[in-house]
């Protein structure tokens, strides 16, 4: 009896989801999923015709948990923006340094077909919440601007830290006062 083609498809951004958890997203072949999927190693190309669209769609749930744990983060917006941005700046940089591999294929756009399968509507509105937040922080700045920074600066402390060398060069055995230091460069002093 042949398994529902949802049900198929599920399974294989399932295993692919699984695969990059514990090998990191240079472990995400077409073949190795089928393999663990316990499928031939052409079933995959009959749900996504190209590696680069199970590469997106295994991206997607990345984005979906990260979406899903900064809305916990940030709760319901009744704290300040600069509180807010806060929280979303630890949850992401929590995420990546949990996800290593999910995070590292989540952002290389270069690898993902980010306009197949909605993948840009799970990631662009993630940075559009960072861009708002932003906004309201540093209403005289451009802030798409100050939000791609301050993205940027976080994605260099996930790398950096993940790799182990903030550590070594702050001493630091927490990425709470580099997260700090990253929101006051770039939103000015707590309070200010």
């Amino acid at each position: 009896m042949h398994e529902p083609e949802t049900g198929l498809r599920a399974r294989l951004v399932d295993v692919g989801v699984e695969l990059v958890a514990r090998e990191g997203a240079q472990a995400l072949t077409l073949r190795e999923i089928a393999r663990r999927a316990g499928v031939s190693h052409g079933a995959p190309r009959r749900y996504f015709p190209t590696h680069l669209e199970l590469l997106s769609a295994i991206a997607r749930r990345g984005f979906g948990e990260l979406a899903e744990r900064v809305t916990a983060a940030v709760g319901d917006g009744t704290a300040g923006p600069r509180a807010q941005l806060t929280e979303l700046a630890g949850t992401y940089l929590a995420f990546a340094l949990e996800n290593p591999g999910m995070y590292e294929l989540m952002f290389r756009h270069d690898l993902l077909e980010s306009g197949h399968l909605g993948l840009r509507d799970t990631s662009l509105p993630l940075f559009g919440r960072l861009v708002e937040l932003v906004g309201r922080v540093r209403p005289d700045m451009d802030a798409r601007l100050v939000a791609g920074a301050l993205w940027a600066n976080l994605h260099g402390i996930a790398q950096l830290w993940g790799w182990g060398s903030l550590q070594l060069a702050t001493g630091s055995a927490d990425f709470a006062p580099l997260l700090r230091s990253a929101l006051d460069a770039h939103l000015g002093q707590d309070g200010a």
